[in-house]
């Protein structure tokens, strides 16, 4: 753990490129989008009668009065669901983030309502903690953009340094690469928890210059005296993919995960000093089958030894002694997309842009079916734990953690318990690099609880934390790869999602009643916890009593961020994706632009029926 610092000075933090960061957030899951393409393309004037139409389009967005009846009437259809709202919400804040002035009055006009409707209804502290309007979205959307300095520059060394904790911690013991239980982690769920005999094995990595993609020769081996090798360090008991990673790991440290090799396109190459190099694979001629169930290969199996030497080389078209059947690379890779992967270290495979996952591997049977397969630990023989119980995530835990087990998280959490501390007291203190629109946004918020008279400071609480905590904060504690360029595995987004918990927890005013049956995750940071939430509510206090942000100075940092976005994405993409919702709901929008009287003044009805005019090549005057 203590050369995590050096580590992070010697090489930096891999941090996404803001388009990316802002794909993340707005479309988390969504690899390729249409407001990806370069906008450049799209400047000018218009091309097609679409072009021009979405020209007027945007125009109408631009009008407040129109927006605010816009996103009223899609919320008031019974068929406009979550991922609709969250899909619009998105999309608006893609075309509004040129203009941040305007996206944060709009986003003050929906808090406001929002805030009345709470006030009425009999549990007024709820608001925003779900998301069940284009509101919630769009706040979450507008911190994203406001605090992406802060995130990056402030918090984000703090946060990189907790990812990298927990996973040096969790990779430290055995990892079952096919249900990713682990012997050290945070999760009950992610817990191995049978004994698993391991050794550490050190291996000698040969340097193999010729190959291109891996840059040995810009790192320096830990043994000084072995000057043409490399150290690393890993378990007899990994899997081979689970070996290749580490390496990679080892020799790119914190370069971008996805700059990197993946394990699947190197293979680790064993060189014994009697004999030619043998390809190590997860699964080969010399795979054991027990009970039905092929167990994947790891170092011990093969015999390795401490100091064996080693190398990476690049993946080849074929193998000679490993790969049964003589599976080629174009199987390989036939068999991501089927899911018939004969080695797995990773939780997602990358496939056109989605990610799919998967817990259940499976091998190829000489064309006679599909043998599971298993890495530390044989799932029961059992009909009904064949089909389920090898699956981490459906299987049942009992009530009441075992104490040798609570022994253990504990353990895993006083190793990282540091690196939470140092991360909550960041994002916890009020200084000089904390944005404005933290305080614009709980001030907002304070003047909602003393127009509604809401006397009950749990209230007020609440929908701070519901704002900024909840909604941002909470996001990327669970997902780190939403700002950084790392690789996140099952076991670590388990453990990444105990402390999120905790995080939530210290935000709650409500005492939580410890007993022998409570979960696992409340048990752990049940000490902390008080402390915790005193960061919360003197974070809040110490807001509160900041000099309000002036007008003048919140519009000036507005167009500064307004600036910033120009050109990341294709707005005229998202002003077509947000049509198709127009046309929808066109009817009910016509008619509510109508009834409202300020739409009625400035012919705004005339205006959205103008656009289709335009689209097919109409003359709008005869509209």
């Amino acid at each position: 753990m203590t050369d995590l610092t050096a580590d992070l000075e010697s090489s930096g933090i891999p941090t996404l490129d803001h388009k990316s960061y802002l794909m993340k957030v707005f479309f988390p899951g969504v690899g390729d989008h249409p407001i990806l393409s370069d906008p450049k393309h799209c400047q000018g004037s218009p091309k097609t009668n679409y072009d021009a139409a979405m020209i007027q389009f945007e125009q109408l967005i631009n009008h407040r009065h129109f927006l605010l009846v816009f996103i009223e009437t899609l919320e008031a259809q019974k068929s406009f669901n979550i991922r609709d709202k969250v899909n619009v919400a998105s999309l608006l804040m893609v075309i509004l983030m040129t203009n941040m002035e305007y996206a944060t009055s709009i986003l003050r006009a929906l808090l406001i309502r929002l805030m009345d409707k709470a006030a009425a209804s009999r549990h007024p502290q709820l608001m925003l903690r779900r998301t069940e309007s284009m509101v919630e979205k769009m706040l979450a959307n507008w911190m994203s953009l406001c605090m992406s300095s802060y995130l990056k520059e402030k918090a984000g060394p703090s946060l990189f340094f907790l990812f990298k904790a927990i996973k040096h911690q969790v990779e430290k013991g055995p990892v079952d690469a096919v249900t990713y239980d682990a012997r050290y982690s945070l999760s009950e769920e992610r817990l191995l928890r049978e004994q698993i005999d391991h050794s550490i094995v050190t291996i000698h990595l040969v340097q193999e210059d010729h190959y291109e993609k891996i840059p040995y020769h810009t790192y320096q081996p830990i043994n000084e005296e072995i000057e043409d090798k490399i150290q690393c360090k890993v378990l007899d008991c990994d899997t081979i993919t689970q070996v290749k990673s580490k390496i990679l790991d080892a020799l790119y440290r914190n370069t971008p995960f996805s700059l990197r090799p993946t394990v699947h396109e190197v293979d680790l190459e064993y060189r014994p000093a009697r004999t030619s190099p043998v390809i190590l694979n997860d699964e080969d001629g010399t795979s054991i089958v027990v009970g039905g169930w092929k167990r994947l290969n790891t170092l011990a199996h093969y015999g390795i030894q401490d100091t064996a030497i080693m190398a990476l080389v690049p993946r080849r078209a074929t193998y000679n002694n490993t790969i049964p059947n003589g599976q080629c690379r174009h199987m390989y890779r036939t068999c991501l997309g089927i899911y018939t992967l004969n080695s797995s270290h990773h939780p997602t495979l990358h496939n056109h842009g989605h990610q799919f996952h998967h817990h259940h591997h499976h091998i190829m049977d000489g064309g006679s079916g599909t043998i599971p397969t298993f890495h530390l630990i044989r799932p029961p023989l059992d009909e009904h734990c064949h089909k389920g119980c090898h699956n981490g995530e459906e299987r049942s835990t009992p009530k009441a953690i075992p104490e040798i087990f609570l022994t253990r998280l504990l353990s895993t959490k006083g190793t990282i318990e540091k690196f939470v501390t140092d991360f909550f007291r960041i994002i916890l203190t009020v200084d000089n690099d904390l944005p404005p629109a933290i305080k614009w946004l709980f001030d907002l918020l304070d003047e909602g609880a003393k127009k509604h008279n809401i006397l009950d400071p749990e209230v007020l609480h609440a929908w701070k934390s519901n704002s900024l905590p909840l909604r941002f904060w909470v996001n990327f504690i669970k997902n780190p790869d939403f700002v950084f360029d790392v690789n996140k595995t099952p076991t670590v987004d388990a453990s990444l999602s105990v402390i999120a918990q905790t995080f939530m927890d210290a935000c709650s005013s409500s005492e939580h009643r410890l007993t022998k049956d409570s979960p696992s995750n409340k048990l752990l940071f049940a000490k902390d916890i008080p402390r915790f939430r005193e960061m919360v509510s003197n974070f809040y206090g110490d807001v509160s009593v900041m000099p309000a942000v002036a007008e003048q100075e919140m519009n000036s940092w507005m167009q500064q961020l307004s600036v910033s976005h120009l050109g990341v994405f294709d707005t005229n993409a998202a002003l077509k994706e947000l049509y198709i919702y127009v046309d929808k709901y066109r009817e009910q929008i016509l008619e509510n632009l109508e009834s409202d009287i300020y739409c009625r003044k400035m012919h705004l009805t005339h205006k959205l029926e103008n656009i289709s005019c335009t689209m097919e090549g109409e003359e709008t005057s005869t509209c």
